[in-house]
């Protein structure tokens, strides 16, 4: 098992930014790929970014490339996602997951194990 908490989370105006993170604990770090998705009212859950198990490779949906960075710290247990130039259209709850069934993947099935979510709300 591998027990995953999100924090960072809160409202913040639109072009500000946020940093996300997501502490792991239960299990080896490094053998788990990490993602980040998102889940905005009435809307199906997206995926945001995945990052591989040593941080190589990073992945990112169109929607946030160039505005978000993922990255990991195996040495904390611990994955990032800074978001900058944050626009109304980013307010969601962000989970983050964690799988060993996959390196960078954009579905949400790869992933073994999951957060219980942290809100954002970028007001305009």
């Amino acid at each position: 098992q591998v027990q995953l908490v999100e924090s960072g989370g809160g409202l913040v105006q639109a072009g500000g930014s946020l940093r996300l993170s997501c502490a792991a604990s239960g299990r080896t770090f490094a053998n788990y790929a990490m993602g980040w998705f998102r889940q905005a009212p009435g809307k199906e859950r997206e995926f945001v970014a995945a990052i591989s198990r040593l941080g190589v490779t990073t992945y990112y949906a169109n929607s946030v490339k160039g505005r978000f960075t993922i990255s990991r710290d195996n040495a904390k247990n611990t994955a990032y996602l800074q978001m900058n130039s944050l626009k109304p259209e980013d307010t969601a709850v962000y989970y983050c997951a964690a799988g060993q069934r996959t390196d960078t993947s954009d579905s949400g099935l790869r992933y073994d194990y999951w957060g219980q979510g942290t809100q954002v709300t970028v007001s305009s």
